[in-house]
């Protein structure tokens, strides 16, 4: 990004403090890994994402949209172009015939906001309370857990596209399917989401809650960094199941490894760099269709410049 462009940036009505340059993604990445973004922006007030989508546009400044780091590979050449790190957080509840209605900015962490959910004794979120991310985020891709998606309790959808326009889409206009929504095709920004509940016990819903955190402490590599499940599960097999059976567990790249615990994962084992887990990830999809013809995909997102 020229000096230029960096001026006219620092030359919007954006206050200075929420704009960084060359700034390493490895500080906001769950992987802890990735280049720096030649602009990386918080953004947590609609005048401003319209601003410089308007500037980016204008300029011809390509844009990445980021929430929590999580699910994504960033790439050790960084990210060219501006990253809108996404940041709004309102939490709203109504409460209207027994049937509670939450409206939650798309920059709202879930685990926040399934507290928030727990304090006020509400119930149908416990299952994916435990989901690192952002509400915008998991929307996107309609993440899951213990048999529960995102598409199950989403309302409404308020976005932002690239020209400024503010549109509400229904939950039959998401076009939900697994880990993916109409979102991850269209050039859309999620805002806000809003989503069905009802009333249940603080003790009810704590004990859910417990029992899915100890199943995720137990069973997924959480003391390591990673973005989450690697890759997806396939339509008539467990793919980290076939990645086991196939002997790759513990198997390492530099510092990536196959997670001992959970062999969907692929985790960072302190020093890695996204070359390692892009070769690794490629090394795993390799031996599995060597061993049983099956094409694994890819859950997780690769950003950045290689």
């Amino acid at each position: 990004m020229t000096e230029n462009l960096k001026k006219k940036i620092l030359e919007l009505e954006i206050s200075e403090e929420k704009i960084l340059f060359d700034e390493p993604m490895s500080k906001h990445t769950t992987f802890k890994v990735g280049g720096p973004a030649e602009c990386y922006i918080k953004i947590d007030d609609i005048k401003d994402l319209r601003n410089i989508l308007k500037f980016a546009k204008n300029n011809d400044i390509k844009i990445t949209v980021l929430g929590n780091g999580s699910n994504v590979l960033v790439l050790d050449k960084g990210i060219e172009g501006i990253v809108l790190n996404i940041r709004f957080n309102k939490m709203e509840m109504l409460n209207f015939d027994g049937k509670i209605y939450a409206n939650i900015g798309a920059g709202v962490k879930i685990s926040i906001f399934g507290h928030l959910l727990l304090k006020n004794e509400i119930t149908g979120f416990e299952e994916l309370s435990g989901i690192p991310g952002t509400i915008g985020g998991a929307v996107r891709m309609n993440a899951g857990a213990h048999g529960k998606e995102f598409k199950d309790i989403v309302n409404t959808v308020t976005c932002m596209d690239y020209d400024g326009n503010i549109k509400q889409f229904e939950n039959k206009d998401m076009e939900f399917d697994y880990r993916r929504s109409m979102l991850k095709d269209k050039k859309y920004i999620v805002l806000e989401v809003g989503m069905q509940f009802e009333k249940g016990t603080e003790k009810d819903i704590r004990q859910k809650m417990e029992e899915y955190a100890t199943y995720r402490k137990e069973k997924q590599p959480i003391e390591y960094p990673s973005a989450g499940s690697t890759f997806k599960r396939g339509s008539d097999y467990i793919t980290a199941k076939l990645i086991d059976e196939a002997g790759l567990k513990g198997f390492s790249i530099g510092g990536a490894e196959v997670s001992e615990k959970h062999a969907g994962f692929i985790i960072n084992k302190g020093n890695a760099t996204a070359k390692d887990i892009l070769e690794l990830i490629e090394y795993v999809r390799n031996k599995v269709y060597e061993k049983y013809s099956k094409e694994i995909e890819l859950e997780i997102e690769i950003i950045g410049e290689n």
